[in-house]
């Protein structure tokens, strides 16, 4: 039974992301009726639940925190690209796509990821553990970038409006770019013991941790259909854009809804593993996730995008209002109580919902 349980999983899980690459290949560089974009969406969801079956089996291979780095590395390269599309073919409001889509992914791995997580986990074991080494780390390199390149540029005076100077930038470029590499090497080399799940006496183990790892022809075959998930996730999402777009114009809300709808799709993968990862009691292979998105949104993608604006057409505005500095400032302060201990309940999760809750209606309603 398990047996073809197996068989069914890797055939589905083949043939929904070519699904999805087809449908984005037939569908580039078009204007999308009501039924296409419908269907388009219907592969990015399975595109989504392909991305992290296979993002799982890579995991079970290298092992943890590797597995997580993956998946969010992965993402957020092929955020970038989305990003880069969407600013190339934009016009004047195309200057803050790159700031709303990053601050968003900011609010929604921080808040809503790590709130869901905390709260799934908590639900099943009242309390849900971790290492405050490793997620403390985590989360002061996701303050410290994120506070460098959308709070500064609104205060710096060298340039009008909230915008760098090109030396500004390139210095932020860079800042971030070994920011994110000194995380890597922590992570991964030097304190990888600090980001691997906590185990609990008492308490049934987990049944993946004993499951045969995967082979490697096995394992580079899920990697290459997790790149193709992937580039369909963001790519049937640029799609469906354009209708995201013209239902915000439609309904007067703000442009920057546009740049939240598009991170809330492209980070489900993370989303729907790290949900999974908290009901098998790994609350910090959650946070792994959740806090390594957020600084590889923007360790990866502010250097990225400083570098595209040599060709792109228009500013880079990156700095955030007021409204989103004092979004930022709570997420913080609350993230840091949340993670010192190493335990949380079901009320920091509920904490941080709450926040996230704040982020998505202000966005519609600033």
């Amino acid at each position: 039974m398990k047996t073809g349980t197996s068989v069914t999983a890797a055939q589905w899980s083949t043939w929904v992301p070519v699904a999805a690459a087809v449908a984005l290949l037939l569908g580039w560089g078009r204007s999308l009726p009501g039924y296409a974009v419908v269907l388009v969406a219907v592969c990015l969801v399975g595109a989504v639940l392909a991305a992290v079956h296979h993002a799982e089996l890579i995991a079970l291979r290298v092992g943890e925190p590797f597995g997580s780095l993956v998946l969010a590395v992965a993402v957020t390269i092929i955020e970038v690209g989305l990003i880069v599309t969407l600013m190339a073919g934009g016009g004047a409001e195309a200057s803050t796509y790159a700031r709303d889509t990053v601050f968003a992914a900011v609010m929604i791995t921080c808040n809503g990821i790590a709130g869901l997580c905390l709260l799934v986990t908590a639900l099943r074991k009242r309390v849900a553990v971790f290492h405050a080494e490793g997620s403390g780390g985590a989360l002061a390199t996701v303050c410290t970038l994120a506070t460098m390149t959308m709070v500064l540029p609104t205060f710096t005076t060298s340039h009008p409006g909230p915008e760098f100077t090109a030396a500004q930038l390139t210095f932020a470029a860079i800042a971030s770019l070994c920011l994110y590499g000194l995380f890597v090497t922590v992570q991964t080399v030097r304190h990888r013991d600090y980001f691997l799940p906590v185990a609990r006496d008492g308490h049934e183990s987990d049944p993946d941790e004993h499951a045969p790892p995967p082979t490697l022809r096995k394992t580079w075959w899920s990697l290459a259909l997790l790149f193709v998930a992937l580039v369909a996730v963001v790519g049937d999402a640029k799609l469906v854009s354009p209708a995201i777009e013209t239902g915000v114009g439609a309904a007067g809300l703000p442009n920057s809804v546009v740049g939240v709808v598009i991170a809330l799709m492209v980070l489900m993968p993370e989303t729907l593993a790290a949900v999974r990862a908290a009901r098998r009691d790994r609350m910090q292979t959650s946070l792994n996730l959740a806090y390594g998105s957020a600084i590889a949104s923007i360790g990866l993608t502010i250097p990225a995008i400083a570098l595209a604006t040599i060709w792109l057409p228009g500013p880079l505005i990156l700095g955030e209002d007021a409204t989103h500095m004092v979004l930022l400032a709570l997420t913080a302060l609350v993230s840091a109580l949340t993670v010192v201990p190493g335990r949380a309940t079901l009320l920091q999760g509920g904490v941080h919902l709450v926040l996230f809750a704040a982020f998505v209606f202000l966005s519609f309603s600033p």
